[in-house]
């Protein structure tokens, strides 16, 4: 049969079933066929928190969203152009989502009586007109992938689960994906069960062949490759990213990186990831805790490791009194922050920005700290890298503040030249540095950056004292001494204050916009986008994005001052806001919400639209 190739130059394709229907995995897959392609993508998996929640039901659906353009691209789209719904709860859990006229492809075999009552249908939507707004595509993908793997030597069990499979080759062939990459993915992955593999690559043909021979679908669509700086990429996650720029840190540093980690969510992949990294001198500890988990990491440092400890927002609760400790030894700590939906347990699968606070005061007493925010996954590789950087040169704990939307959302990384990063290395103290040559002063401060020397334990004659309790300038000796706190406090705040960062940058193409659109971590991609959006339609307006947030930059006071009116847009109840109010005293707009989702770019461009019209 001739099916009519139509060129398409983008498409959001969300991936939807129960917990245990695989679709991460076929996101993923689909996500990795399409980079290979060349494609500019954005993803946005999204999943529950139980392990697995009761099958059938509405909090037991797990989605993944996949973005790619022949463009370059800033969000993983606000709705999907097709849904392949594998039960009735994805169907009404994502429905709401669609536009009208999208594509639904429904496994039809999991629309029975039973399914149908457990998220209250009663009757089946296939049934009726409530889905005539779209364009469904019944499909028994159950069924169809047990009869294409009868032959196969696996059981009905093991033949229903293949259905993602099917799914996915019939994406493929819609979508005109390479598929030779998830072929040798699932050679890999089942090359203890050769049985498994040959049923999944069969599964896998007979939905490609499906989509070749049926009639229901007589278009199939191509989205051609994006202009992209060359180089070689590959897709990457925000928490695979930063876990690479952790080794490279250690490798531009020549230092050991030691990881104490206590398993949470979002985070617990960096874990996973550097584990792997033994070759390159990073050394994994999984800890007992949380507190456990930064106190090997702070005691690392001050071996003369490069200490990394990573969390979310209850783990740095925990982990608060250690990285106060870290302040008063003023050693190198880098603190990652996976932020997910709070406060307490919350929603540790869903994202939110609502650390900030604890990031830049969260500690008793006067414990400033460094905290930066990467804006998008592949960010998150130089993101760590300049934590590093900080932590390093300036002997003083980093906060990095990732969020769930980064860390598991994926997108084309350009790997870098690693002779092109910058030279992570330090200098121990080796030898007296008192005036008499035989004194060690191990808080005799560097004239420019402030820093301690870093002297490792045994060093011979560099013996010195650590601990929480205040130390005397120069000697560190304990000193209750009111003139001396006021002093050491004061020179730790201005430690933090003094580093030099790069001016924040202003995107005004047009130079005479009136507000300013100002965001931090991973609000950049749906910022950019409703501001590409309204530029195309005539409109003037300028965005600016804050990786620093401790210290900010120097110009930031003045480019604020720039602008009419200043727009901050976070997912929180406007925490940034209230710090550019008070630091700057800037009447900041903030926009905020707190709903477990990043923003789509369609609301943002609405919101600032309305602002532009009452400048």
């Amino acid at each position: 049969m001739t099916k009519q190739i139509r060129q398409l130059d983008r498409v959001v394709i969300r991936f939807a079933g129960d917990s245990g229907d695989g679709m991460q995995l076929t996101g993923d897959r689909f996500t990795s066929e399409t980079a290979q392609l060349g494609n500019d993508i954005s993803t946005l998996p999204n999943f529950p928190a139980e392990i697995r929640a009761p099958a059938g039901t509405l909090p037991g659906v797990s989605s993944f969203q996949v973005h790619f353009a022949d463009y370059d691209i800033l969000t993983p789209g606000d709705a999907p152009n097709v849904l392949v719904a594998m039960n009735p709860a994805a169907l009404k859990a994502n429905l709401a989502d669609l536009p009208r006229g999208a594509d639904i492809i429904v496994n039809t075999d999991e629309f029975t009586r039973r399914n149908l009552a457990k998220v209250g249908y009663q009757a089946s939507p296939l049934d009726d007109d409530s889905l005539a707004g779209y364009v469904v595509h019944p499909v028994a993908l159950t069924s169809m992938t047990v009869g294409a793997l009868a032959q196969q030597d696996v059981s009905k069990k093991d033949a229903e689960r293949a259905k993602n499979m099917f799914a996915l080759g019939l994406l493929s062939w819609m979508y005109s994906r390479p598929y030779e990459s998830t072929l040798r993915f699932l050679e890999r992955k089942f090359a203890a069960r050769p049985e498994l593999v040959a049923a999944n690559v069969a599964a896998f043909r007979a939905g490609w062949n499906f989509g070749e021979t049926t009639e229901d679908f007589a278009v199939r669509y191509e989205v051609k490759p994006a202009r992209m700086k060359p180089g070689t990429y590959r897709n990457i996650t925000g928490n695979a990213a930063l876990s690479l720029g952790l080794v490279a840190a250690g490798v531009r540093s020549g230092l050991p990186v030691f990881l104490g980690a206590y398993p949470i969510t979002p985070a617990s992949d960096i874990l996973h990831e550097l584990s792997k990294h033994k070759r390159f001198g990073v050394l994994t500890m999984q800890a007992e805790d949380e507190i456990a988990a930064v106190g090997a990491a702070l005691g690392a440092s001050y071996g003369g490791s490069l200490g990394v400890t990573t969390t979310s927002g209850p783990g740095v609760a925990l982990k608060s009194e250690t990285i106060s400790l870290a302040v008063a030894l003023e050693l190198p700590l880098v603190i990652v922050d996976v932020q997910r939906a709070g406060p307490s347990t919350g929603m540790p699968t869903k994202t939110e920005q609502a650390d900030l606070n604890m990031a830049l005061y969260g500690r008793h007493g006067e414990a400033p700290v460094a905290v930066i925010a990467p804006k998008s996954p592949s960010d998150c590789f130089h993101a760590a890298i300049e934590a590093a950087r900080i932590a390093l040169t300036y002997r003083t704990p980093v906060i990095l503040l990732s969020d769930n939307y980064v860390a598991n959302g994926s997108e084309p990384w350009l790997l870098p030249d690693v002779e092109s990063l910058p030279d992570l290395r330090v200098e121990f103290a080796t030898k007296p540095n008192g005036e008499d040559g035989t004194t060690f002063l191990p808080y005799l401060r560097d004239p420019e950056t402030l820093a301690r020397p870093w002297a490792i334990p045994g060093t011979p004659g560099l013996e010195h004292r650590i601990g929480g309790l205040e130390k005397a300038d120069k000697t560190g000796d304990i000193s209750y001494d009111p003139a001396n706190h006021d002093f050491m406090v004061r020179t730790r705040a201005a430690r933090i204050e003094t580093i030099p960062v790069p001016d924040v940058e202003v995107e005004d193409p047009d130079g005479d916009a009136r507000v300013l659109v100002l965001g931090w971590g991973s609000t950049y991609g749906p910022i950019g986008a409703a501001c590409r959006a309204l530029r195309q339609r005539g409109l003037s307006i300028a965005q600016a994005h804050l990786r620093h947030l401790a210290p900010m930059p120097a110009n930031l006071g003045e480019v604020l001052r720039s602008y009419d009116r200043v727009v901050i847009p976070e997912m929180n109840l406007g925490q940034l806001a209230h710090v550019i109010r008070a630091k700057y005293l800037v009447d900041a707009i903030g926009y905020n919400q707190v709903r477990g989702l990043p923003f789509t770019s369609a609301e943002l461009e609405t919101t600032l639209e309305e602002v532009l019209k009452n400048v």
